[in-house]
């Protein structure tokens, strides 16, 4: 008999939900933790505005620019390799790159030398002797890097200048010395007040260094037997390079990129750099040109942070292990304490009192540091005879006060753009699921670091100069100048962002989230207000850079929106030296306060770790 077995239909999968149900769950999702779309959403804003301007830049120095097809041969907007032949190869191309980069590289290294000198030396003062009064020697010394970096060479001019440049001449050459134009200009003044500005960097890295090297290693080694160049050369220098190699490249990309010293005192004798003469280019409107030099300068740039990181890699494996043992002995200098603490307030002298009261003496007398001439006239002076643009005391009328407040407004909402920014994207990197998100916004959001900030400006301008797709053209906009300043500051605002994020753990975001609380009720209520010394300090810090910003404002900024530095470097191109000196003075009495209020604040010290 045949059985008839019953057989099952196989089982169907389950239903998909429908791709309505999808899109909501989805959307539900991104509603309590939108971490994905904020990620996406910062991304595409930083590929646009840190590495599209960068291609932009690029892209001009191979595509014709208007007004150059005559002498190229071709059509406006054709690739071409003519701007590489102008700047590298023409009969013009020793003024235009050969001899600009050649002052660079002399500039660059004299500067890193006398910085290396000066702050070397203080820093193994401050940090490895007995000297009197380390602890204030330590903070005092700091001061130089809180004035603009142009102080210095106007004071310079204000001592210095001779009758080669227009407006009034300097003390020396008021009391019957000649000055000669070597002394007056070019390179070696360049090389000294850059020097006495950043010299700052490198007693902090060499001086942290140096308190983190424990003693008892240069004990041990005298103990048996080297002597003291064997234990420099064996111990002290091999330790030292990681910082050393830092200061070094640090001082040379500042130097690259730094535009108000070399204008002010490269100027009156054609003593051209690569950043004067990228501005040169710029004012000309030989865009192509200028987008060869960027793209050098940028190139440099890169390289340069790119090398310090190797040698950091690479120097790894000097290290020391630190523990109960590890000893901060200081030198005992005897009789020699007094003289060595003469020699911390002979260099704080002549890199702060010097510079700042050589200007203030300038703006209160007639004949530059002439006591006989003593007068107001250039602070509230109603008239000043013979003065065309700004005919009045620098308190007088309307100029000053537009641009603080300018300046105060621009450079405040881009502080405030930058420390947002950067927390949001440490948010991401440490909250996100994403890695190569993380990984994109880690290395992009660090990205303006390795570009000086002239070449920046330069590669933002060409980007910015004309509409491309729904974006207009926002050159000579108060818009752009916000937007670049923030892009410009974001690599220290991001990495304080990050590490400020990693510090603190999800538990009080998970326990808001079981209770409720919407993604942006959580940032407002938990992330923030926990975070709100990370704000602080991501919002201060780059303001205070921003006030002092020269390079970056002197290339985006138009004669309608002018900022407390633009009009100091506009009035020495009228050879108005006093009123110039008086408003870097108020530049610099608004870092030095914002500098104070934020160290208080934050209850910390830019020489913070020295002189302890």
């Amino acid at each position: 008999m045949a059985v008839v077995t019953k057989t099952e239909p196989p089982a169907r999968p389950p239903a998909r939900p429908p791709a309505r149900r999808r899109l909501l769950y989805r959307l539900q999702v991104l509603r309590h933790d939108p971490t994905a779309a904020l990620g996406l959403i910062l991304v595409v804003v930083l590929a646009y505005l840190v590495v599209a301007p960068l291609l932009a830049v690029l892209s001009d120095a191979f595509r014709l620019q208007y007004g150059d097809e005559a002498h190229a041969g071709q059509q406006p907007g054709e690739w071409t390799g003519y701007y590489l032949w102008r700047v590298f190869r023409s009969q013009i191309s020793g003024l235009l790159f050969w001899e600009p980069l050649v002052n660079t590289l002399v500039v660059a290294v004299g500067t890193t030398l006398f910085a290396l000198v000066l702050g070397g030396g203080m820093a193994w003062l401050v940090t490895r002797t007995n000297v009197p009064g380390r602890k204030w020697l330590a903070g005092a010394l700091v001061v130089p890097y809180m004035l603009p970096s142009w102080t210095f060479s106007l004071a310079w001019l204000t001592l210095f200048k001779n009758e080669r440049a227009a407006g009034q001449v300097g003390f020396l050459q008021a009391q019957g010395i000649r000055t000669p134009d070597w002394l007056a200009y070019g390179a070696l003044p360049i090389i000294v007040t850059l020097g006495l500005h950043y010299y700052p960097f490198v007693l902090l890295l060499v001086g942290n260094a140096l308190r983190r090297i424990d003693v008892q290693l240069e004990d041990s080694a005298r103990i048996l037997g080297a002597p003291r160049r064997t234990v420099v050369r064996r111990i002290v220098i091999p330790l030292m390079l990681p910082a050393l190699s830092s200061a070094v490249l640090l001082v040379v990309g500042r130097v690259l990129g730094t535009f108000g010293t070399p204008y002010v005192l490269g100027l009156p004798a054609d003593y051209r750099v690569l950043s004067t003469g990228l501005f040169q280019s710029i004012r000309d409107r030989s865009t192509g040109v200028a987008s060869v030099l960027a793209t050098v300068i940028v190139i440099i740039g890169i390289l340069i942070v790119f090398t310090d990181m190797r040698l950091m890699r690479e120097q790894r494996r000097f290290v020391t292990v630190g523990g109960k043992g590890a000893m901060d002995r200081v030198s005992d200098l005897r009789r020699w304490r007094w003289p060595a603490y003469a020699l911390g307030m002979v260099v704080f002298a002549v890199s702060v009192l010097v510079p700042v009261l050589t200007l203030l003496l300038s703006t209160v007398t007639r004949t530059p540091l002439d006591l006989s001439t003593l007068t107001l006239d250039f602070w509230i002076a109603e008239r000043l005879p013979g003065a065309v643009g700004f005919p009045h005391g620098v308190l007088r009328g309307t100029e000053l006060w537009e641009a603080a407040w300018n300046s105060v407004r621009i450079v405040g909402l881009a502080s405030l753009i930058c420390a947002v920014a950067g927390l949001l994207v440490g948010y991401v990197v440490v909250r996100g699921t994403a890695p190569r998100i993380a990984a994109f916004l880690r290395q992009v959001s660090f990205l303006p670091y390795l570009v000086p900030g002239i070449a920046f400006a330069a590669a933002s301008l060409s980007l910015f100069a004309v509409a491309r797709g729904p974006v207009p053209a926002l050159y000579g906009t108060t818009f752009l100048l916000i937007l670049v300043m923030a892009v410009t500051h974001l690599p220290y605002s991001s990495r304080s962002g990050i590490a400020a994020m990693m510090q603190l753990g999800r538990e009080p975001e998970e326990a808001a989230q079981i209770a409720g609380a919407a993604w942006w009720q959580r940032m407002r209520r938990i992330v923030f207000p926990i975070q709100k010394g990370a704000l602080v300090t991501g919002i201060v810090l780059p303001f205070i850079s921003g006030l002092k910003e020269l390079s970056i404002v002197v290339m985006l900024t138009t004669t309608g929106t002018q900022l407390l530095t633009t009009l100091s470097i506009g009035l020495v191109d009228y050879g108005y030296t006093q009123l110039a000196n008086g408003v870097v003075l108020m530049i610099a009495l608004l870092s030095f306060t914002m500098t104070y209020l934020t160290q208080r604040l934050t209850k910390s010290s830019l020489a913070s770790g020295l002189g302890g």
